[in-house]
C-alpha cells in the first residue's frame, strides 16, 4: 500500500460528480440516460492533484475528448440500427471500432499528458454506449453528458472558494514534446491497438462459441497492464486486475442479494467511486474491488440484464483481457532474450 497524498480530496470530488447527475436522473425517472452521465463524470478523474489552472486545462481537454467518444459511440449504434446490421457482424465491427478508439485516444492522452494515462476510460465509454440497443434521443443523451462534464469542471474548481486550498491561477505553459517523447506516444498507441484488438478478437470468438457477451470488458482489461514504470509493475497490474475483479464480484453479489432500490444503488455507485479514487494511486488491487461493482451496477441501472450472466461475463472477459495484456507486455522482453540466444555475438 503506497502512502496517501490527500486522496480523499479527489475521491470526494469524483463521488459528488457522479452522485448528483445519477440521483437527479433517478428522481426524474430517466435511468436510461444514466450511462451518459456516468461517462461524462469521468472528467473529474483527471487532474487529480494538479494546481487549479492545470487541472482545469486537463479536465477541459479530457472532458472534451470523452464527449467526442460518447458522440461517436451513440452515432455508431444508431447507424448500425439504420443499416440493419446483424448481431455477429456488429460484434466484429464494434471490436474493430473500439480498437481504433483505444489506439487513437491513447495517443491523444499522451500528447496532452493526461493523467490517468492511456485510453482505458475511452474504450469503456465508447463500447458500452455503442452496445446499447435502445438508444435514447440524441439531444437528451448529449445534454446529460455535457451537463455532467460541466458539473465536474465546476467541482474541480470548487476548492478555490476556500482560501487555504486555493492555488495561484497561472496560464499553463504549452506542452512541448521531444522527439523521443513523440515516438514513445506513438509506440504506446500501437501497444494499445495491439492489446485491445487481440483481446477483443479472442473475446468475440469465445463469445460466439460459448455464449459470452460484453467483449469490450476484455479490451479494457487488456490495456490495464500497459500502464506502469516497469515490466514487473505492469505484469503485477494484470494479475491484480483479475484478483480485484473476483473479490469485487463477491462484494457485488452481496449487494445484489439485498435487492437495493435504484436510489440506494446510486449511493453505492458514489461510495464505490470514492473508494476507487482513494486507492487507485496506492494499491490497484484494492481499487479494483470498488471498480467492479461500480461498473456493473451502472450497467444494471441502465438496462435490465441477468445479474448472474453479468458476473460470469465479467470474470471471463477480465481473465482473457488481462492475459492478453500481460502477454503484450512480456513479448518485447521475450523477443530480446530469444535474439540474444540465437545471436550471442
Amino acid at each position: 500500500m503506497g502512502p496517501g497524498n490527500k486522496d480523499h480530496h479527489p475521491a470526494l470530488r469524483c463521488a459528488v460528480g457522479v452522485f448528483v447527475p445519477l440521483i437527479t436522473l433517478t428522481l426524474v425517472g430517466r435511468l436510461d440516460l444514466a450511462v451518459f452521465a456516468s461517462f461524462g463524470a469521468f472528467t473529474g478523474i483527471y487532474g487529480r492533484n494538479e494546481p487549479h489552472s492545470l487541472r482545469f486545462r486537463s479536465q477541459l481537454r479530457a472532458g472534451g475528448l470523452m464527449l467526442l467518444v460518447i458522440l461517436f459511440g451513440t452515432l455508431t449504434a444508431r447507424v448500425a440500427q439504420q443499416w440493419g446490421t446483424g448481431a455477429v457482424e456488429y460484434s466484429w465491427f464494434l471490436t474493430a471500432a473500439t480498437t481504433f478508439v483505444a489506439g487513437a485516444c491513447s495517443v491523444v492522452a499522451a500528447f496532452w499528458r493526461l493523467r490517468p494515462a492511456g485510453s482505458l476510460f475511452h474504450i469503456f465509454a465508447f463500447a458500452a454506449i455503442a452496445s446499447i440497443a435502445a438508444q435514447p434521443p440524441l439531444w437528451e443523451a448529449l445534454l446529460v453528458a455535457v451537463l455532467t462534464t460541466g458539473l465536474c469542471l465546476l467541482i474541480g474548481m470548487s476548492a478555490r472558494v476556500v482560501k487555504s486550498h486555493r492555488t495561484p491561477w497561472k496560464r499553463p505553459p504549452p506542452i512541448r514534446h521531444t522527439a523521443p517523447e513523440r515516438r514513445a506516444a506513438w509506440l504506446e498507441g500501437g501497444g494499445y491497438l495491439v492489446a485491445a484488438g487481440l483481446a477483443g478478437t479472442l473475446a468475440t470468438l469465445a463469445g460466439e462459441r460459448l455464449g459470452f457477451g460484453h467483449t469490450y470488458w476484455a479490451m479494457v482489461a487488456a490495456v490495464v497492464p500497459l500502464v506502469g514504470h516497469s515490466t514487473r509493475h505492469r505484469v503485477r497490474r494484470g494479475i491484480q486486475r483479475i484478483a480485484g475483479t473476483v473479490i469485487g464480484l463477491v462484494l457485488l453479489a452481496g449487494i445484489l442479494w439485498l435487492s437495493p432500490a435504484p436510489w440506494a444503488m446510486v449511493l453505492v455507485i458514489a461510495a464505490c467511486q470514492f473508494g476507487a479514487e482513494m486507492f487507485i494511486a496506492r494499491q490497484y488491487l484494492v481499487a479494483q474491488i470498488f471498480v467492479t461493482p461500480l461498473a456493473l451496477i451502472a450497467t444494471l441501472l441502465a438496462a435490465r440484464v441477468d445479474p448472474g450472466l453479468l458476473l460470469r461475463d465479467r470474470i471471463v472477459e477480465t481473465v482473457i483481457g488481462a492475459a492478453v495484456g500481460v502477454a503484450v507486455v512480456l513479448t518485447p522482453t521475450a523477443w530480446a532474450r530469444l535474439r540474444a540466444v540465437l545471436d550471442p555475438s
